[in-house]
């Protein structure tokens, strides 16, 4: 048997605890130290840290501001209503999964899918998605109620647009939607004042006055200090400071006339814009065929998407704005005023018209090769004579032209206050110089001029341009940008501001020659193409009727419209003012593919200055009438404007 060791196994023992002291001692002091550093060096710091941990402020996003008419009618509002929102970060379940099974809590149809799916490809990264909106409070209550069930899914309360006339006005108003990627990303290079101002903000302007007027119509963000648990949860709030509402923007257009315009055109596409002379005022601005901008709010559907997307008919496109056509003959009062203005022609300069005008080797021809036989500048106007421009576009030349009538605004801009104008053609020998890539192309040959004189060849404008031109004839010269929102009102003081237009430098035009344009436009309408349309009209208005071609034919063809598809067709055009003495009112008419310009354009015309003038509204039948494009001055009994209601939309009212 071994005997130990006694006081080596006590030396073993008492150096372990030693150890084991000394271990406990160094952790104890490290724990202190660290209690030091924590508490007393960096007492201030974390100390901050843990009030912002236990308090968070959350932006307060504003209401947005209201659009009203001219009349104080109501086009966009907003509503609260609730919204069943999805974190894709947060569910740890399979999307669909968690979808299918919320579908047995509250109904979610398949047009709900698509949008979610839409809105996940477009906001990627975004913190929740709604998969429901405007839920019932039956179905909050259901949902909340298994809300245990559902993590990374909630139930928010949010404010919605709201366009109670559904697709009236629809390209003048654009809409809202989510802010997407890109558009997050540009935000990032705004001003800081600008970007805490839109912080919390999830929808914007995307269209229209909409996005024109984003500044305006967002508000002022407000914000709340709120206490939160552990857990994340409000538990009470501190303080806050409430958001301030957009201001209101008060239109210079009169809705019932843009919804009567928009009735007149049927399924027919095209534009109509009316323009004030006197101040640049917009009365009017319809681009048809329309579509409802509900659809765009919450986020619209694949399904839905595709249809307006790829309808031949092109309802998101602004025809007002964006669509260029060739004037046809409503181009010959500008070529007119040009001649005078250059003293290329006088008002009694007698021209020939044999039904043609040969220039080198190519005839070009008058309507139906009929000549009107000696005709001056009135003649010319009234009886719409080919040939007169013909040689006056030759004896011009294109640069000329192009410089007498790009103060008149063709070629260029109009300043209007909606985003995304575009210039359309007024051509020159330097603009094709930049068109065009290959040499021979860039060349400019004298034949091209000839057909600029009636308003076909390169030429191409908008109907805001086409309206805006003739404003600025018929006043004389005098200019202004046309402008669509008159008046902008504070929400908070109810003040108005007003955006009244400052008049722009005139193009001189002798008052003479005004005078001689005029009385010629009138003609039109006593003696010209426009006469059966203006017959019994108690006022006097003046007019150009125009039909441009869609599609060239070819040399020794004949156009034919009933052997042509329906989007070959010539284009209607009318330009119009009244009252002749002193116009209130010029404006333009496009109906797309409708062919003769006294057919399908000139009685919306009629129809326009019938209700501005004479406080008139057509009768069903008269509007029947228009819409087939039936060329006649009103066959029923008009009725009261203001007794006509308004158009309303299903989709345009909140539940």
């Amino acid at each position: 048997m071994e005997l130990k060791n006694l006081e080596q196994e006590l030396d073993r023992f008492r150096g372990r605890l030693l150890a084991a002291a000394a271990f406990v001692l160094i952790g104890f002091g490290a724990l202190a130290a660290r209690m030091v550093y924590l508490q007393v060096l960096r007492h201030d710091e974390l100390s901050l840290q843990a009030e912002a941990n236990r308090i968070a402020v959350v932006p307060v996003v504003p209401n947005r501001g209201l659009i009203v008419d001219r009349n104080g009618v109501v086009l966009a509002n907003n509503y609260s209503a609730y919204t069943l929102e999805i974190s894709p970060r947060r569910t740890a379940a399979e999307l669909e999964a968690v979808i299918e099974e919320l579908s047995s809590v509250v109904e979610i149809s398949n047009r709900d899918r698509r949008r979610f799916k839409r809105l996940q490809e477009e906001m990627k990264g975004a913190e929740t998605l709604p998969i429901r909106t405007k839920l019932s409070d039956e179905e909050v209550a259901r949902f909340t109620a298994r809300r245990f069930q559902f993590p990374g899914v909630e139930v928010k309360a949010r404010l919605f647009r709201n366009y109670p006339l559904g697709e009236t006005g629809s390209h003048l108003l654009g809409y809202i939607g989510r802010v997407n990627q890109y558009e997050k990303a540009a935000m990032e290079d705004w001003p800081e004042d600008k970007q805490a101002n839109y912080k919390g903000t999830e929808y914007i302007g995307k269209l229209g006055l909409e996005q024109s007027y984003e500044e305006e119509l967002h508000g002022i963000t407000g914000f709340e200090e709120v206490e939160t648990s552990a857990g994340g949860r409000a538990v009470r709030r501190l303080r806050s400071h409430p958001a301030t509402p957009g201001n209101k923007l008060v239109l210079s257009v009169d809705i019932r006339l843009q919804a009567l315009i928009e009735e007149l055109f049927g399924d027919r596409r095209g534009a109509v814009v009316a323009i004030d002379p006197r101040n640049g005022e917009v009365l009017a601005f319809v681009s048809m065929p329309t579509f409802d901008p509900n659809l765009f709010v919450d986020g619209i559907d694949t399904e839905s998407w595709r249809e307006l997307n790829e309808s031949l008919d092109k309802p998101l496109l602004n025809r007002a704005l964006r669509g260029t056509y060739p004037p046809g003959s409503t181009f010959k009062p500008f070529m007119a005023m040009a001649a005078l203005n250059t003293g290329k022609r006088s008002p009694s300069t007698v021209i020939f018209d044999g039904g043609t005008f040969t220039f080198g080797n190519h005839v070009f021809r008058s309507h139906g090769d009929h000549g009107l036989g000696a005709v001056d500048m009135y003649r010319s106007i009234v009886k719409s004579s080919n040939v007169y421009y013909y040689s006056l576009a030759n004896e011009l030349g294109v640069d000329l032209m192009h410089a007498q009538l790009t103060p008149l605004g063709f070629g260029v801009k109009t300043g209007i206050d909606l985003e995304n104008e575009v210039t359309g053609v007024l051509p020159s020998t330097d603009w094709k110089r930049k068109a065009y890539k290959k040499p021979e192309q860039q060349k400019w040959y004298a034949g091209e001029t000839i057909s600029l004189g009636i308003g076909q060849g390169y030429n191409n404008f908008t109907a805001l341009q086409m309206s805006s031109a003739l404003a600025t004839l018929v006043s004389g010269g005098q200019r202004f940008r046309p402008r669509l929102v008159r008046e902008v009102e504070d929400v908070v003081t109810h003040q108005r501001r007003s955006l009244a237009n400052d008049a722009l430098s005139p193009v001189p035009i002798a008052p003479e020659h005004t005078e001689l344009l005029k009385r010629a436009l009138y003609g039109v309408t006593q003696e010209g193409t426009s006469t059966r349309v203006f017959a019994g009209a108690p006022y006097q208005s003046g007019g150009k009727t125009g039909t441009a071609q869609a599609v060239g034919i070819g040399r020794n063809e004949k156009y034919n419209a009933s052997k042509m598809e329906e989007h070959k067709r010539d284009h209607s055009w009318y330009i119009a003012m009244a009252p002749v003495d002193a116009p209130r009112v010029a404006l333009a008419v496009i109906v797309e593919n409708a062919g003769f310009g006294a057919e399908a354009a000139a009685p919306i015309a009629r129809r326009v200055f019938d209700y501005l003038l004479l406080g008139q509204y057509p009768s069903d039948e008269d509007i029947a009438l228009t819409q087939q494009g039936k060329s006649s001055a009103p066959v029923g009994p008009s009725r009261r404007a203001a007794d006509i209601p308004l158009p309303g939309s299903s989709a345009g009212r909140q539940p």
